[in-house]
């Protein structure tokens, strides 16, 4: 018997989207595989587990055999999906299995970005995208001070946040003259800078990793501006890519991500793409907030009521103590400027163009007033 609705996939997305489906509809069947153990976590809490005092074990809400009672599934764990039959509504296992279904859904994330470097010390480079990723790393770092984390977006700042107020020396590399360039003015970023440094963060910026060797004790990093850096581990983290792999193979349209349109429909019919993985109007979102939007809509339209996604304000919640920032960034491409004021211990930006609001970024005690900026700001896809 096919089922009803497969998902492809057992992080936030494929999860939450069957919840969703279940509160509609009961009994359809519904299968779910796992490349993993299929445990329900928390995917953002990796990055402040060490502050929490959680070991990688005990961020674990429920296994999968717990998941499939409450879900009222069969869930596979332990399980590649090499293919995907679309012509015959079928997909493909590693281990030559085939799994039919009505209704598919590729929730399959995104992996991180390689970091493009030389030398012999790349076992000494990790990256944590998953809960198995990230029991390595807390393995490779027990016992270990020196941490260097390459990439000041908002995982190296959270990372750095975490691995620095637990005690790790941490140098932080990247290409920017500022931690956040992509996501908030340089006010902000430069607050950011200044919060972790207190903490004992060491900023290597405007600088690339161009090779990593072997020594006794660690890795020895060259920087390309001549800085020598003798470190026990060091953690990826430039970025994610959305995975496509399944979907070009099967002649789905893809671009950055898995390109669907406002139902979360893909190319080729009976086929969707949800969270991560998913480029939604040219926007790939990798929040857990218009993930979450995406379930919802998703669970309606799969269960016959064709419900398309939309996108209120989303701000995101970027966790650094040291310096908290809320952020919800201009629509890509507006016109307009950052408008930048100090405030009692904070910074307070707002994207203005004219007088319109369409941006808002605030770092320190200023976080405060994101209720009432979300009203000002427009919807992110309505």
């Amino acid at each position: 018997m096919a089922a009803s609705l497969l998902i492809i996939g057992s992080g936030l997305a494929g999860y939450n989207l069957a919840r969703e489906f279940r509160k509609l509809n009961k009994t359809a069947p519904l299968l779910m595989v796992s490349a993993d153990d299929g445990a329900f976590y928390s995917k953002p809490m990796l990055s402040n587990a060490l502050a929490k005092q959680k070991q990688p074990a005990e961020l674990v809400m429920a296994d999968a055999k717990k998941m499939a009672a409450e879900l009222n599934a069969e869930i596979l764990t332990g399980h590649h999906v090499t293919e995907l039959l679309p012509a015959a509504n079928k997909v493909k296992l590693a281990n030559g299995n085939t799994l039919e279904y009505r209704q598919c859904v590729l929730a399959v994330g995104a992996a991180p970005a390689q970091l493009p470097v030389s030398g012999d010390a790349q076992q000494q480079i990790y990256v944590v995208n998953d809960l198995q990723d990230y029991a390595k790393f807390r393995q490779a770092i027990a016992g270990k001070q020196r941490i260097a984390i390459v990439g000041t977006g908002l995982i190296g700042c959270e990372f750095a946040n975490d691995l620095a107020a637990a005690g790790y020396h941490v140098d932080v590399i990247g290409p920017g003259s500022q931690p956040l360039g992509r996501l908030v003015p340089a006010a902000i970023g430069h607050a950011v800078q200044q919060g972790l440094a207190q903490l004992g963060v060491r900023w290597h910026l405007q600088t690339t990793l161009i090779q990593a060797n072997n020594n006794a004790a660690g890795a020895s990093l060259h920087l390309d501006n001549g800085t020598l850096l003798e470190v026990d581990v060091v953690l990826s983290a430039i970025g994610l890519q959305p995975n496509c792999e399944l979907a070009k193979q099967a002649g789905i349209n893809t671009r950055r991500g898995i390109v669907v349109d406002r139902y979360l429909r893909s190319s080729v019919n009976n086929i969707y793409a949800l969270g991560d993985c998913a480029e939604v109007e040219g926007m790939v979102l990798p929040y857990v907030l218009p993930l979450m939007q995406g379930t919802r809509a998703l669970a309606k339209t799969l269960n016959g009521d064709a419900t398309p996604v939309s996108y209120p304000p989303m701000p995101v919640l970027i966790k650094t103590p040291a310096c908290p920032v809320v952020v919800s960034p201009p629509p890509a491409g507006s016109k307009g400027e950052w408008q930048v004021e100090q405030v009692q211990d904070g910074i307070k930006a707002l994207f203005r163009d004219g007088d319109a609001v369409l941006g808002f970024a605030l770092s320190g005690n200023a976080v405060n007033e994101r209720t009432t900026l979300i009203q000002l700001v427009p919807p992110v896809l309505n």
